[in-house]
């Protein structure tokens, strides 16, 4: 067998591209639920407590779309070293993916 490796490099930058855009958008998404879940709150003593429950499950679900976008944006940077070791004939990050 061919130890040979080739990388379509415009397919993996676009790759890169699409994480980060989408640790972008999930920032975006912890944003947005973070701004309902305090109108929610600001609204429970309206609504005699209702909104409450909804706005404590969005500040508990809050912290899980940050730590996705984070890995986003972690994943985009590890696809983006892989794609300078393999220009530059370096395999030392080899592992990160194996």
């Amino acid at each position: 067998m061919a130890d040979e490796v080739y990388m379509d490099i415009p397919q993996v930058q676009e790759m890169v591209k699409s994480f980060k855009t989408f640790g972008d958008v999930l920032d975006g998404v912890a944003k947005a639920v973070e701004a309902l879940a305090l109108v929610m709150h600001a609204a429970a003593w309206i609504s005699l407590g209702c909104t409450e429950a909804i706005a404590r499950y969005l500040d508990s679900i809050k912290p899980n779309i940050t730590k996705a976008a984070a890995k986003m944006r972690e994943l985009s940077g590890d696809i983006a070293g892989a794609i300078k070791a393999y220009q530059e004939g370096d395999r030392t990050g080899s592992t990160r993916f194996a």
